[in-house]
Order: structure tokens, then C-alpha cells, then sequence
């Protein structure tokens, strides 16, 4: 019978430690450019296949300066982002590694080829 109990007592530790495991803060965008973001899409690297617009993400659907956003359904490898503006500027940023759980910036000195 105790080892019955040792097992229970093992996997709902196991179960515990996935648990914390899987709590992380996700992958997030930190708006370091002196605007709000309005559109921010992904590509992979050198692909041009960009993806949804994740700032329809955010509550307000725009992310302000100093702002974080959530980005979901990335996987964690090197990317190209298509950036827009309210007032309709759009601007590339090259080759961003995005990795789990972290954080990772735009600035103004990132913005490459703009279209205004």
C-alpha cells in the first residue's frame, strides 16, 4: 500500500513540475519604436510569407510605445516583420530572433525599408 502511495505522491509531483513548466509568459513583442503599432505581421526569414496581423491580439488592437504584446501560434527561429502605422507607414525588420518565453524589441533603428 505505501508504494501505491509513494507512485501517487511522485506523479502528481511530475504533473506539478509540467504544470510550472507550461506557465511561462510566452513569447512577447516590446514596442521600443516611438509610435503605436498598429499591424504586425510575420514572416520566416528571407520568406515573404507574411502571417496575420497579430496586434488584433492586443485588447485595444494597437501597440502603444512601451507597450508588450502576446504572440501566439510563432514558433520560437528567425523571422522578417512587417510593421504599419496608423498613418499608414509600413516598414520591415529583418531577421529577429524570436525565442520561447522571451521578450524581444523593435526600435526605430530597426525599421528598414518604409514605405513614408
Amino acid at each position: 500500500m505505501r508504494w501505491i502511495l509513494a507512485l501517487v505522491v511522485l506523479l502528481l509531483a511530475g504533473a506539478g513540475e509540467l504544470a510550472a513548466q507550461s506557465k511561462g509568459k510566452g513569447i512577447r513583442l516590446w514596442n521600443l519604436t516611438t509610435s503605436t503599432i498598429s499591424g504586425f505581421q510575420l514572416s520566416p526569414a528571407g520568406k515573404d510569407a507574411w502571417g496575420p496581423n497579430l496586434t488584433l491580439n492586443d485588447k485595444d488592437k494597437e501597440v502603444d510605445h512601451d507597450e508588450r504584446l502576446r504572440i501566439t501560434g510563432v514558433e520560437p527561429g528567425r523571422y522578417d516583420a512587417k510593421v504599419s502605422y496608423p498613418d499608414a507607414r509600413q516598414c520591415l525588420v529583418r531577421d529577429i530572433e524570436i525565442k520561447a518565453d522571451a521578450v524581444f524589441s523593435i526600435a526605430d533603428k530597426d525599421l528598414k525599408d518604409c514605405n513614408k
